[in-house]
């Protein structure tokens, strides 16, 4: 389909360039919950400007690696924001959601969508999930691990809280500002992969991610950023060999 212009946030209005701008900032934790809190009533307005992919890519992604029936299947859905990828998991079968985000705001609108049968405050990177260990099918983190956001350190903490046998579905930008993020983040998902914890079934770099809001990220010269899907798989826990 056609793109349209080439330049960097040609058509996206200056207000929606500055509300990205400020939430990827490298802003303090609090200041950021404040924007997030702030920018979650048009949230999905503006992404839906910005034609974010993330969520269908990382719901499709997840459902093709994932063995049915889906209905039964926990899933956590990590940094939920206002329910988008919750929507998409639900289009493809999957119904016993729960969510965590950071954002009082954010849940609100989660919650208006009817979508999750649990939804709870929890700021990923300073505590941990609310959530017994190897209690979920299938664990998603998509949008919040980037360069200001989610740390990559909180890899461990997703893995404990997914079965054996559980997927892990997550995503980053490979946007200029992200790339040192992304470098961080790949070199500790292949740490915990060498470390038998998990297997990569899945690392899908996608050309049209989201559109680019300045000149710097519009490095294809298209006027979107590109990003990737990983899909991981939670090794069993080894038996001791039997005598």
């Amino acid at each position: 389909r056609g793109r349209g212009p080439a330049g960097a946030g040609m058509g996206l209005p200056a207000a929606l360039r500055d509300r990205v701008a400020a939430v990827h900032r490298g802003s303090a934790l609090p200041e950021r919950l404040r924007l997030y809190d702030g920018w979650a009533a048009r949230y999905e307005q503006d992404v839906a400007a910005l034609e974010y992919r993330a969520p269908h890519l990382a719901a499709a992604s997840l459902s093709f690696a994932f063995p049915a029936p889906r209905a039964e299947a926990r899933l956590l859905d990590v940094a939920c924001g206002t329910g988008l990828v919750a929507r998409e998991l639900h289009r493809r079968g999957f119904r016993c959601l729960h969510g965590v985000d950071g954002s009082a705001g954010m849940l609100e609108q989660a919650r208006s969508t009817g979508l999750y049968q649990e939804l709870r405050l929890c700021v990923l990177g300073t505590e941990p999930l609310p959530a017994p260990a190897e209690h979920y099918d299938a664990v998603t983190v998509v949008g919040a691990l980037g360069e200001g956001q989610v740390p990559s350190t909180v890899l461990p903490e997703l893995l404990r809280v997914t079965r054996p046998g559980g997927f892990l579905c997550l995503t980053t930008r490979s946007n200029p500002s992200n790339l040192r993020y992304k470098a961080e983040l790949e070199a500790a998902l292949g740490r915990l992969e060498r470390s038998g914890a998990w297997q990569k079934l899945l690392a899908q770099e996608v050309e049209y991610w989201e559109r680019a809001t300045t000149e710097e990220e519009n490095t294809q010269g298209t006027g979107y950023i590109s990003g990737v899907v990983y899909i991981y798989q939670k090794c069993p826990v080894p038996h001791p060999e039997e005598g």
